[in-house]
């Protein structure tokens, strides 16, 4: 592709940025979009992962197809497979009727299966059929169906550890991954942090008719050095926040704001800070910690001990095969809303007491999200950044202990 090429593509998806390696996603998802190969794309949350199906699809032969997105991890583990590949009538309970599946509904079109990482391994193992062969029977079925599908995946996670540790299967691993595409993390994108925050604030400024929020030298500068762990969703928070509360009504005209780095510090949480132990209550010295905070403290927590269980699992079992070094104590993980695979390996391991105290307290996060948010699951999971899925199961273990 040429330049023009690539700019008129970033301007129809809306993408904002230079960056070659961002560059290198799109070509490579143009060049690949002829053929039925399946892909898999990987980066950290918020990196705009679900723009690359997307143009695939649109660049294929099947843009005339239906182009289905589904996100794996939002769906119950007890009826993803009803989900993906449909049901016969007296199924199960409440299966009133037959129903088709996402497969069987995006025929001769392409779906998009998001978190793929989180897929049972019952469900791995059927989406391996589809495959292989585009074979698969609906839940309550002996009755063998085809389907025509190009599946394009994403995941947030290391599914090649997942692999390893034996949370993913590896055929199912290496069918995935014929191509594979990666989306680079905001803080490997300096230069294209200013020009994101622009937009964000120029977007904010028109819906809401006031000012437009603009930073001087020093601020870009610190804007551009910040790590951004949740990557543009991050970013475009921050640009909303600072918007909305530095702002003020316009007058008409180019108004704008410009602001210095002692103004962008207050809504730049500090990483270092955000890893101590929150506070039950503001001081004189300093304030609380914010939602946000304590959720990089309960996942680098988890982090850290599903290393530990990994490393527990291989000495005890006798295993040689090489796994990651244990993650030293208090970093913060590059993936933030990767825990309900750290969640069920401290559920697994309930007797120590430490594992007791990490769910108690992952259970008071979710009891108090769930409240705060009228029992929504929902929402409650989306403030936490972990699946819906988690949250059922971890309500159905706490329905079976007590």
């Amino acid at each position: 592709m040429d330049a023009q090429e690539l700019q008129t593509l970033k301007n129809r998806y809306d993408i904002i940025g230079n960056d070659p390696a961002l560059n290198r996603a799109l070509e490579t998802a143009v060049a690949i979009a002829p053929t039925d190969l399946t892909v898999l794309i990987q980066g950290e949350s918020g990196t705009g992962k679900e723009n690359i199906p997307q143009i695939i699809h649109q660049h294929s032969r099947r843009r005339t197809g239906r182009y289905l997105a589904v996100n794996c991890g939002a769906i119950p583990e007890g009826t993803i497979n009803a989900e993906l590949f449909g049901h016969e009538k007296g199924a199960f309970t409440g299966a009133v009727g037959e129903r088709k599946g996402y497969f069987e509904e995006a025929n001769g079109g392409t779906i998009f299966l998001d978190e793929i990482g989180e897929l049972p391994k019952e469900t791995q193992a059927m989406l391996l059929r589809v495959l292989q062969n585009g074979e698969f029977m609906k839940v309550g079925s002996s009755k063998v169906e085809k389907t025509d599908v190009r599946v394009i995946c994403a995941t947030n996670v290391n599914l090649s550890y997942a692999v390893a540790t034996g949370k993913f299967r590896q055929d199912l691993y290496y069918r995935i991954n014929s191509i594979q595409i990666q989306m680079p993390p905001l803080r490997e994108r300096k230069s294209d942090i200013y020009l994101l925050f622009r937009k964000f604030a120029a977007d904010f400024a028109q819906k809401y008719g006031c000012c437009r929020v603009t930073l001087d030298l020093n601020a870009i500068s610190k804007l551009s050095s910040y790590r951004w762990p949740g990557n543009i969703r991050q970013l475009k928070n921050v640009a909303e926040t600072i918007s909305a509360i530095e702002s003020h009504p316009s007058r008409g005209g180019n108004d704008r704001v410009e602001l210095g780095p002692d103004v962008l510090s207050r809504y730049l949480p500090d990483e270092q800070d955000s890893l101590l132990p929150a506070q039950s209550g503001g001081s004189a010295g300093g304030s609380s910690f914010s939602d946000e905070d304590k959720k990089v403290i309960i996942k680098a927590i988890l982090d850290l001990k599903q290393e530990v269980d990994a490393l527990k699992s291989i000495v005890h079992s006798g295993a040689s095969a090489a796994v990651p070094a244990p993650a030293p104590a208090m970093v913060v993980p590059r993936q933030l809303d990767e825990p309900e695979e750290q969640m069920s390996s401290y559920e697994e391991s309930a007797g120590a007491e430490e594992d007791m105290n990490m769910r108690h307290m992952g259970e008071e996060l979710i009891e108090r999200a769930l409240q705060r948010h009228g029992g929504k699951v929902k929402e409650a999971a989306k403030e936490l950044g972990i699946s819906e899925r988690t949250i059922y199961r971890k309500l159905a273990a706490k329905k079976k202990t007590s």
